[in-house]
């Protein structure tokens, strides 16, 4: 009988949705701050095991630095600034201190007309901002097939909404990632486990100084 009780809690953890799982999640873990990283399927940690999410590798390096603070992973594979328009009242409502908010990539990779994507990048930042939460915008490009035009009007809406906003800005997701060897999925999109620890840590300098000790 134990057996089958066993065997049913682990079948229903597996089925629930791997972005309503706190990753840094210490014992306690509900009563300290929380920092959300709420993107795609880069948070998500698409293609990676429990753990090797940059959400999660961003708990392990804040504990290494004596910050205490929950880590809540709410990546979405597929999603779009739309998508993240939509869900914004759900973060909200799990009273973040922070934000690291990485939505984009999917509505470049879809061609959609940049001025959209910022518009639903500037209304997710006001809605946080509105609520009281500290928001660290993180940008991604596109690969040169794109087109130089379209690229350039992208890589700017990170830039406006984070100096409309006055919020820290880390351009680039991939900066300093992208070539090194063993960071990028095969796919060519996706960060290994490997990337996900480089992408954490080259986050601090933004993100740190939004924290408390």
């Amino acid at each position: 009988m134990r057996q089958v009780a066993k065997a049913l809690f682990r079948k229903t953890i597996l089925a629930l949705p791997a972005f309503l799982f706190i990753d840094a999640g210490s014992v306690g873990a509900a009563s300290l701050p929380r920092i959300v990283c709420f993107g795609d399927s880069i948070t998500a940690g698409y293609g990676l095991d429990s753990g090797q999410s940059y959400p999660s590798a961003l708990g392990r390096q804040l504990e290494k630095r004596g910050f205490q603070y929950s880590v809540i992973n709410q990546g979405v594979s597929g999603n779009t600034t739309k998508d993240a328009v939509a869900r914004v009242a759900s973060i909200v409502a799990l009273h973040p201190d922070v934000v690291v908010l990485e939505f984009g990539g999917n509505d470049g990779l879809r061609g959609l007309p940049p001025n959209i994507t910022r518009a639903n990048l500037d209304q997710v930042v006001a809605t946080l901002q509105k609520a009281h939460i500290k928001v660290l915008l993180v940008g991604i490009t596109l690969p040169p097939n794109f087109g130089a035009d379209y690229i350039k009007s992208f890589d700017a809406n990170y830039k406006a909404v984070a100096a409309k906003y006055h919020v820290p800005l880390k351009p680039m997701l991939y900066d300093g990632i992208y070539n090194l060897p063993g960071t990028i999925q095969e796919d060519g999109i996706h960060p290994t486990a490997k990337g996900s620890e480089l992408i954490a840590e080259h986050l601090m300098p933004q993100l740190l100084p939004l924290l408390h000790k």
